[in-house]
């Protein structure tokens, strides 16, 4: 079953935060987990972003986790957000495309 994960982040520095998104898409290549990712602004709260993160699990999701890799990627982004990030945690039950 898909896992989907939202993070909810503030930051006044995201042209920093995408530098550091695009590094790590060129460092994880070849052992990277989530199969999709979407960066979204929120219209009604300045500097309010969500992240759309696509796994092919909760296990993949939960595996990814646990490398110290992403350790250090989430250390280097929160050095450039403005408060600690929340996690919501999702399986996916239906998906259409349309």
């Amino acid at each position: 079953m898909k896992f989907v994960q939202l993070i909810e982040f503030q930051t006044s520095r995201i042209d920093d935060f995408n530098k550091l998104v695009d590094e790590w898409i060129k460092e994880s290549e070849g052992w990277r987990a989530p199969t999709r990712s979407m960066q979204t602004k929120d219209r009604d709260r300045t500097n309010t972003y969500m992240q759309i993160v696509e796994f092919p699990s909760y296990e993949a999701a939960m595996k990814n986790s646990d490398r110290p890799e992403t350790a250090a990627f989430a250390k280097r982004l929160a050095e450039v957000c403005d408060g600690p990030p929340t996690f919501r945690n999702l399986d996916v039950d239906r998906e259409e495309e349309l």
